[in-house]
């Protein structure tokens, strides 16, 4: 056809059918060939004008001819990737497109590889900037949810790009987790257990965000799993005074538990505590340790100073440090290894003695599992609570609860030493074995 018709219409060589090729009205060129499934030119002619007028019949439904030429424009248009991102944001701004990833994007990886590779600790941009911003991160911390992705994101997204997840995913993911279950008796996952599986992902996911990688946050606005945490044991005072009164099979253990008692350290706190860290009548307070990331910061990053009023335990701690058979002086640990060098005790010593005292006063097995190390820093909060103020109390355990307390922390008030190791000597002073009591 020709003249001022919109478009052309003709037969292919040894084919019945006639085709139609629509002219883009913005370019003046022909559009690629439809097949009007007509072998009479007259019908053809038909169907031609009915789709110039009503639109060209698709799965979705009749789509109007300059549409069809727009999409003919971006077919042979020779497009950078700006073009083809300017596209995408204004189809999202008609919102025909909630997400699409561009080809060698940081967004076009496998999400489950970007997520391991957010905990992987020595290969992750993530952690390199938090601890370039002196921000702590510690290893166990990341192998922990390094391993929440691996167990419970991965089978959920495996084959899923970073860029193609959207909130629904985020959601259905959320909702799968009650219906995991976890142990021999295949109970469900505890609240909190859920909250941090979600974490795992969600901080990671914020960052990218953060970078520009993605195009929306899809950690805002979730709505975590409600439930009480488990409910810490912590022994009578009865239990205690009788728990360290018996001989137990291994000494280091003992003195490591019954500092935990009168201080309310963190397990990793002794443990990592070193010769020049022992005072007169205190410990200073600038390390802990645990099995991924040896010697680092304490859990706030902060040093402090705690009160230990009992001279036979000062002592006791003195006479284990210079007892370290490995040669390290003064920067040696104080609960060493007896095996290795520059190696601390293994936490499961003190445990596993801890337990087994239990049993050996009267507990059950099953009881004594109740019970960690970790449970004497919740012992000491308890009993010592009310007895000084709360901010020495933090002052001394290395709590951070409010958003003040970091300004006031690094202000000394006038006798809190003394108020606190008054405090100590009243509360634990009579738990103690009679040798340390008198001393007290």
């Amino acid at each position: 056809m020709t003249g001022d018709c919109p478009f052309s219409l003709w037969q292919r060589a040894g084919r019945p059918n006639y085709y139609v090729q629509f002219k883009n009205e913005k370019t003046g060129a022909y559009m690629r060939p439809i097949c009007t499934r007509q072998a009479n030119r007259a019908q053809a002619l038909k169907v031609a004008w009915a789709w110039y007028t009503d639109g060209i019949p698709q799965k979705a439904g009749a789509v109007p001819v300059h549409n069809i030429g727009i999409v003919d424009m971006i077919r042979r248009a020779d497009m950078t990737a700006a073009d083809a991102e300017n596209i995408i944001k204004e189809l999202k701004k008609k919102g025909l497109v909630k997400s699409a990833i561009m080809a060698g994007t940081k967004a076009d990886r496998e999400l489950i590889d970007f997520l391991l590779e957010a905990w992987d600790y020595e290969k992750s941009p993530y952690v390199r900037e938090r601890l370039r911003k002196d921000h702590g991160i510690h290893r166990e911390y990341c192998h922990a949810f390094y391993q929440f992705i691996d167990k419970y994101w991965k089978p959920f997204f495996v084959g899923r790009l970073l860029g193609s997840v959207t909130r629904a995913d985020i959601e259905a993911f959320i909702d799968s987790l009650d219906k995991i279950t976890s142990g021999r008796k295949k109970k469900p996952l505890a609240a909190l257990t859920k909250n941090r599986i979600i974490q795992a992902g969600t901080i990671a996911l914020k960052w990218a965000y953060s970078k520009q990688w993605i195009d929306t946050d899809l950690s805002a606005g979730i709505v975590y799993f409600a439930g009480k945490p488990k409910e810490r044991q912590i022994l009578t005072p009865e239990m205690v005074k009788a728990l360290f009164a018996i001989d137990w099979n291994n000494d280091k253990a003992k003195l490591c538990n019954m500092l935990a008692c009168v201080t309310g350290l963190r397990a990793g706190e002794i443990l990592a505590l070193r010769g020049v860290d022992l005072g007169n009548d205190c410990l200073y307070i600038r390390h802990s340790i645990n099995p991924y990331d040896s010697l680092k910061s304490t859990k706030n990053g902060e040093t402090r100073t705690v009160q230990v009023p009992f001279p036979s335990i000062m002592t006791a701690l003195i006479d284990l440090a210079r007892s370290n058979p490995h040669g390290e002086g003064a920067d040696g640990y104080v609960f060493y290894s007896d095996t290795v060098p520059g190696k601390p005790l293994d936490i499961n010593v003190p445990l596993n003695s801890l337990r087994q005292g239990l049993r050996k006063i009267g507990l059950s097995e099953a009881e004594s599992k109740k019970y960690t190390v970790h449970g004497f820093r919740h012992y000491f909060t308890a009993y010592m609570k009310g007895k000084i103020d709360d901010r020495l109390l933090k002052l001394q355990t290395g709590h951070k609860t409010d958003s003040m307390l970091g300004h006031y922390s690094n202000h000394a008030i006038d006798g809190q030493a003394a108020a606190v190791q008054a405090a100590q000597i009243q509360i634990f002073g009579g738990l103690l074995p009679a040798s340390r009591e008198g001393a007290a």
